[in-house]
């Protein structure tokens, strides 16, 4: 791939919005060395204009996992990234071909018309359910003990990058099943339209949820003694 720089404007240190702005394609997987400590290179087909105003050490979430360019083509619609290892053992979709929900980085300015969201996905769950309600569809989401604490009626999760609203959380003893409605656009917009029970997805808490815990967490903790003076 060749590779180039397009001057595309301020970022707010790679955020994004979880409001899914093309559906790619995952279309080669290139190993970065023998042992299973390497990484890959990956390389993505897009929709035509997509890379229009993208450079090279620009951040693109994939699947709702933030990577950066690091190769690209615009004139062909390819862009390559480098996943390490552990990213790869830690996320789903990204290590074989097929179809991932592409979002750029949120720029100031940008209408937040999702939710904040970090790109970095804090574990995978399974899908349960995925059945038709009317118009729209409910998807029920396993998701791991180390999440399920997170995770609130009302609040917000990214699934495999999509901002999506919980409608209802109940509670299990391997985590919790928490579920979210989807109405026609988004099925028709993302890779969600594509999903099946037993199904590997990207989970992104509420980074909101994530400074609570921390602060209730500290609060909690007795403040450590200084010996310093002034």
């Amino acid at each position: 791939m060749a590779t180039a720089a397009a001057d595309v404007g301020a970022t707010i240190d790679r955020m994004f919005t979880g409001i899914v702005s093309a559906v790619g394609r995952l279309v080669d997987i290139e190993s970065l060395g023998a042992a299973d400590g390497f990484g890959k290179r990956l390389t993505i087909a897009t929709p035509a204009a997509f890379l229009d105003d993208v450079g090279v050490g620009d951040s693109i979430a994939l699947a709702g996992a933030c990577m950066t360019v690091t190769d690209l083509d615009p004139g062909a619609g390819r862009f390559g990234v480098d996943i390490s290892a552990e990213s790869l053992a830690r996320t789903a979709g990204l290590d074989q071909p097929g179809e991932v929900n592409l979002e750029k980085a949120l720029r100031a300015g940008d209408r937040l018309d999702g939710h904040l969201v970090s790109g970095h996905v804090d574990g995978v769950g399974r899908v349960a359910g995925f059945t038709p309600v009317g118009e729209s569809w409910r998807l029920q989401v396993e998701a791991p003990s180390a999440l399920a604490r997170f995770l609130a009626v009302k609040g917000s999760v990214a699934v495999d990058g999509v901002s999506l609203t919980v409608n209802s959380v109940e509670d299990s003893p391997a985590g919790c099943v928490f579920a979210v409605n989807l109405i026609p656009h988004t099925v028709a917009c993302t890779t969600l339209r594509g999903l099946v029970v037993g199904r590997a997805v990207n989970l992104e808490i509420d980074p909101i949820a994530r400074y609570v815990e921390r602060m209730l967490g500290a609060a909690a903790s007795p403040s450590p003694s200084s010996s310093w003076r002034g």
